[in-house]
């Protein structure tokens, strides 16, 4: 396979070659293209890694619910769902703790990221973003540990101070959208306010999600349905009681509410000083676990109840930067941040009288520093990172008929828990020939350590009282960049990422029971990747480009329970039953190939069209037949048409698709969900939508269009729940 993926690749450089006859004062300038993917505003075209910018533009005209959806809806990434709450971006085969969130320069990922699916960047706002960097591929050169599929950076809008010609500049925006399929009410406004020094920016979004409708009509790719909700678990007369659900096709109890706040103050102190104060909050109603939901026992619903708790994300940000040159550095940026993190989850089986509940509440504390320095040939990047984590991890069990509380298990370590990272970075540029030949070249070391108590082993009666982790660790990169013509791109660059194992990896000890007893390894490493990238990006027309990377990914170390010994001994007595010891390690590899092309072509300033596609294969190295790897979505891509006849109106067609994940590709031990699948794997799928854009007036326009048009049935890879039916949405914005 990953012949015939390089045999395509050439001949996609010679087919492009030969239509290289073309007047380059057309050409789209390079130059224009500004990105801050690796911390520090930088020209995309002396980047080495692939990075796909959304574009405020594009991030307003697709008007996504969440900003999981944005992701999905702009074909950039691969989006799995448990609850419609949720959203877990997929990058290159990697998912949740392995993927790196980051907002406004700080990293979201913190000592509780799973390794399953997780659903924390809902708790941003789409709404306020200005712009979103997805790095593809292995960047903890830069951003450290998590950081092995890449990268997920949103920029939220900054302040705007007052102009030479104003004395204050206000501006503001609002807009209330509704949409058919989930009745979703959202609203939001923000406002800027600004003087010659100081300026305030302030958003707030509000937005109401009921029961999501699923679509009526057959997937052409798999004729029977699928999901139907038919029953449902409700309390009635203080009893448990299966539904008949009046509308099997909609997703009963999947809906929720949701709050988001950003305030960030500017204070340009002199012209090359400024110091902004970023503070975002984010609060939701209790989440559906809509997956567990629709299990069964028997002929009752597995559970009555199940779901997160509000999910809050508190962030206070203090941004440094300064820009005045010196011999050290030619810009500085300081960012200094808490965020206060609180989750619960909440299940009670079916006729079962005590819910049981656990509450994390997590601290982190972070100092990054990133300063750069330019000579005529050589641009020098240098940065500190430091993070510490904590997090309380508390439970109990409630009887709903009486409201008394019993203690009950936790889900981490009951007596604190505590993380530190703190790695230095330096990476480096050399302008060979001025830009047209680049090497870039990096390197991370650090050092993390994680420190667990056991307090109260009512429950788990470990013969540990506590956990330890101690690691170095180490990531670099290197690559070369060829602008061998105004038209052309060419990259090549070898790269590698690690994770550091967390909290939520030590959990494992909490799947203990008697015959085996799960202890912690004071010696497991973090896991680790090597990545190639062989990139081409050619540039023809005025505005119309082609792209294509294929890459290839080993993972080492990657950490599987396997047998183990405590003390010298390979069975111990775990709750009075002897039992086999097992442990984290690191003994798992694997591989991961693929490749992301895309194609834009703006024949004329009125029309353009796109064409994206992504493929990813991976398998787990054994010893006779390689083993899929989990997390591997199928192929998939996005195709757009879009008209805009004047600067006040835009018509887009736009197809979002997928292809089929056959049961021989599925992971059976792993976080592919099989069981909430259809028998036969995952039938391929495609929705067509539509968008309009009228500026109506000098101050309100109108957004509206038509998802999932043709109502179609289908659910994506690794899903617990129906993608959305056909959805009528309209949003009416004023802005001033």
């Amino acid at each position: 396979m990953k012949t015939k993926l390089i045999f395509f690749f050439i001949l996609t450089i010679q087919f492009i070659y030969s239509q290289n006859q073309q007047d380059t004062s057309k050409i789209i300038s390079l130059n224009e293209i500004e990105i801050s993917a690796n911390r520090i505003i930088e020209k995309k075209k002396e980047t080495a890694q692939s990075i796909k910018l959304l574009t405020n533009e594009e991030i307003v005209s697709l008007q996504s619910q969440t900003s999981a959806d944005l992701i999905q809806n702009s074909g950039a990434a691969f989006v799995q769902k448990s609850q419609q709450g949720g959203g877990s971006p997929v990058l290159r085969g990697f998912e949740a703790s392995r993927v790196l969130l980051v907002i406004d320069g700080v990293r979201m990922n913190n000592l509780i990221y799973r390794s399953g699916h997780l659903q924390n960047i809902i708790t941003t706002d789409n709404n306020a973003f200005e712009k979103v960097e997805i790095l593809y591929g292995p960047s903890s050169t830069i951003y450290g540990s998590d950081a092995l599929g890449g990268v997920i950076h949103m920029y939220t809008k900054n302040p705007v101070l007052a102009n030479d010609s104003e004395k204050i500049k206000i501006k503001a925006t609002a807009f209330s959208r509704y949409g058919s399929a989930n009745e979703e009410k959202t609203h939001h406004i923000d406002f800027n306010i600004g003087l010659k020094k100081f300026a305030s920016w302030t958003s707030f979004t509000h937005s109401d999600f009921g029961d999501l409708m699923m679509g009526k009509n057959a997937n052409p790719f798999y004729p029977n349905n699928f999901g139907l909700r038919e029953y449902y678990a409700d309390r009635q007369n203080n009893t448990d009681v299966k539904v008949k659900n009046t509308n099997k096709f909609r997703q009963v109890k999947s809906g929720y509410q949701q709050y988001d706040l950003v305030q960030k103050l500017l204070f340009q102190q002199n012209q090359f000083t400024k110091h902004i104060l970023n503070i975002q909050y984010s609060n939701s109603s209790d989440v559906p676990r809509y997956d567990r939901l629709t299990e069964f026992s028997g002929n009752n619903p597995k559970f009555a109840e199940w779901y997160y708790g509000p999910q809050k994300r508190l962030m206070t940000a203090y941004d440094f930067q300064y820009s005045k040159k010196s011999n050290l550095s030619d810009f500085v940026r300081i960012i200094a941040n808490y965020q206060s993190i609180e989750e619960s989850r909440h299940t009670r089986r079916f006729n079962n009288k005590n819910k049981k509940s656990q509450i994390e509440q997590v601290n982190i504390y972070g100092l990054n520093l990133d300063a750069i320095k330019k000579w005529q040939k050589h641009h020098l990047q240098y940065g500190l990172d430091i993070q510490y984590n904590t997090v309380k991890s508390t439970a109990k069990n409630t009887d709903i008929t009486t409201g008394t509380e019993s203690p009950a298990d936790t889900r981490y370590p009951d007596g604190g828990n505590q993380m530190t990272w703190a790695s230095l970075y330096l990476s480096h540029k050399w302008f060979i020939q001025n830009e047209k030949i680049i090497l870039t070249d990096g390197l991370r070391i650090g050092k993390a350590y994680l420190h667990s108590l056991f307090n109260d082993t009512t429950f788990f009666k470990f013969p540990f009282k506590e956990a330890k982790q101690n690691n170095w660790t180490y990531s670099g990169s290197i690559g070369i960049i060829n602008n061998i013509h105004p038209q052309w791109k060419l990259s090549f660059l070898i790269s590698s990422g690690f994770r550091v194992p967390n909290v939520d990896d030590l959990g494992k000890v909490f799947d203990s029971q008697p015959g085996a007893v799960i202890v912690p390894n004071p010696n497991i490493q973090p896991e680790k990747t090597i990545n190639e990238d062989i990139s081409i990006q050619y540039f023809f027309g005025k505005n119309s480009y082609f792209s294509n990377t294929l890459f290839y990914t080993q993972i080492f170390d990657a950490i599987v329970t396997d047998k183990f010994q405590y003390n010298g001994q390979d069975s111990i007595l775990y709750n009075g039953v002897k039992s086999q010891v097992l442990a984290n390690q690191n003994k798992q590899q694997a591989y991961i190939y693929g490749f992301s092309s895309e194609i834009f072509v703006e024949p004329n300033p009125y029309v353009d069209y796109s064409i994206s596609l992504n493929y990813t294969y991976g398998r787990i190295k054994t010893d006779s037949t390689d083993y899929p790897l989990d997390h591997i979505p199928p192929l998939f891509g996005k195709i757009s048409f879009r008209y805009k006849p004047s600067s006040t109106f835009t018509l887009q067609i736009f197809s979002i698709f997928n292809g089929a994940k056959q049961l021989k590709d599925y992971n059976l031990f792993g976080e592919d969900n099989l069981k909430y699948a259809p028998p036969t794997g995952t039938p391929a799928w495609f929705t067509l939508n539509f968008r309009i854009q009228w500026k109506i007036w000098k101050y309100l326009s109108f957004i509206g269009g038509i998802d999932n048009i043709f109502d179609t049935q289908y659910r994506t890879f690794a899903s617990g729940i129906n993608a959305p039916g056909r959805n009528l949405f309209g949003s009416l914005k004023i802005n001033f």
